[in-house]
């Protein structure tokens, strides 16, 4: 049997002013990372008679969400990365993410990066988590095996 652990997990985020982790240590909740893609890879017409048709679709966008402790040091450094981003188009939708899982080989690499808006606050009797949702132009996806 096979296991796994977010502990085996790298995630770099890098963009116009800024280099860091994402992944194992950085402050990441218990919800971790999710990558999704936008699009489905294929679109199918029937006919009238019954016969079918697939189309295979080009797109290959999606979105990442990664969930940290509303503690993680590294919410700083995206939300500086956030405001110096958005003072220019010249620097927007420039980032890329590369998430690794050295257990297992997976490899997921996201260009054409932005981030969707500043996450949600909330001020509450518990410390809670933050979710920074990232749109993606290109996300390639290379699973690994256990």
């Amino acid at each position: 049997m096979s296991a796994y652990s977010f502990m085996d997990v790298t995630a770099s985020f890098i963009g116009p002013g800024a280099v860091f982790d994402l992944g194992s240590g950085s402050g990441s909740s218990e919800e971790g990372i999710t990558v999704s893609m936008k699009e489905n890879k294929n679109s199918m017409k029937l006919g009238i008679d019954g016969e079918g048709m697939n189309t295979l679709l080009p797109g290959t966008s999606g979105q990442i969400t990664v969930n940290l402790l509303e503690t993680s040091p590294v919410n700083k450094k995206l939300s500086l990365a956030y405001n110096a981003q958005s003072a220019s188009s010249a620097s927007w939708g420039k980032n890329i993410i590369v998430i690794r899982n050295s257990a297992s080989g997976e490899v997921i690499t996201a260009r054409g990066v932005a981030f969707q808006k500043l996450p949600d606050r909330k001020f509450a009797k518990e410390g809670g988590t933050t979710a920074w949702i990232f749109d993606c132009i290109k996300i390639d996806v290379v699973m690994g095996e256990y």
